[in-house]
């Protein structure tokens, strides 16, 4: 059992990377996951429990925590009437397959290969963000049958490999094909259940050697539990904060620091610069 000189500082770091996710998702409606996988990383690798697996834990307790927010988060959106559902139903099947095999993919791979996935799509993400125009449009409705069978698991697994839940992916995909932004935030928070909850249980049955304290399967419980606790607590007083500032150079901001993170990442995965 770990002594508490080094349970304190294990806690202490979890609970300051609850609280500022909490923010940023409330602030900026992204997802925790985006910044909470490279929060965990540095936090456990700095701890000294560094390994070829220890981005699988990253993932799993970052999916974890999107189980409880995107819960939460639908609900909210639900009581507004701006959930799509008919959207959210035929799109689901294709993520569930898509999360089920990023899953299977994501637990046979080593944390170097994983940090690289991480950082070339946080990379395109944080480009979106600073580039991205509310106007863009691709198409007047969403996918057909036969695109949506293309998309709908890419966005599982992009997700799962990532770490993320559905927003990331799912509301440029549903805003360029013409759905408002504030229903295509509210229906990716489902795609976010949709692909936390079964990557969740199958990263429950994988083994992660060395992995940090109290950890079932990929999933670290304590970092789970901390981190819930403290966004439950912070996302009101982003949300209170996006409603008094401008939310465009917010955005644009994240889109720096969030191409920043991805650098560091691609960074430590190659050793190339």
């Amino acid at each position: 059992m770990p002594d508490l000189a080094t349970l304190l500082p294990l806690v202490a770091l979890l609970l300051a990377i609850g609280a500022f996710a909490g923010v940023l998702a409330g602030l900026l409606g992204v997802g925790g996951g985006i910044v909470l996988v490279p929060a965990f990383y540095y936090t456990f690798a700095g701890l000294g429990y560094e390994s070829g697996a220890l981005m699988q834990v990253c993932l799993a307790t970052s999916l974890a925590t999107i189980i409880v927010t995107s819960a939460r988060s639908v609900l909210a959106h639900n009581r507004k009437g701006a959930v799509e559902w008919p959207i959210l139903k035929t799109w689901a099947p294709g993520i569930v397959v898509g999360a089920v095999i990023g899953v299977l993919v994501a637990s046979s791979l080593r944390s170097a290969t994983l940090q690289a996935i991480f950082g070339i799509l946080a990379f395109a993400i944080g480009l979106y963000m600073l580039f991205g125009r509310a106007d863009w449009r691709l198409a007047g409705q969403m996918p057909g049958a036969r695109l949506r069978s293309l998309l709908s698991p890419m966005v599982g697994f992009l997700s799962v490999l990532m770490g993320i839940g559905g927003g990331s992916f799912g509301v440029p995909i549903m805003t360029l094909h013409g759905v408002p932004i504030h229903r295509a935030v509210a229906t990716a928070a489902g795609f976010g259940l949709i692909i936390a909850l079964p990557s969740v249980i199958g990263f429950l049955f994988v083994t992660v050697p060395g992995a940090p304290p109290y950890t079932l399967g990929a999933v670290n419980i304590p970092a789970f539990l901390l981190v819930i606790t403290m966004t439950i607590f912070t996302a009101p007083l982003g949300a209170r904060i996006a409603h008094a500032l401008d939310p465009k150079p917010l955005k644009r901001a994240f889109g720096v620091f969030l191409t920043l993170v991805a650098l560091n990442m691609l960074r430590k995965a190659t050793g190339l610069f």
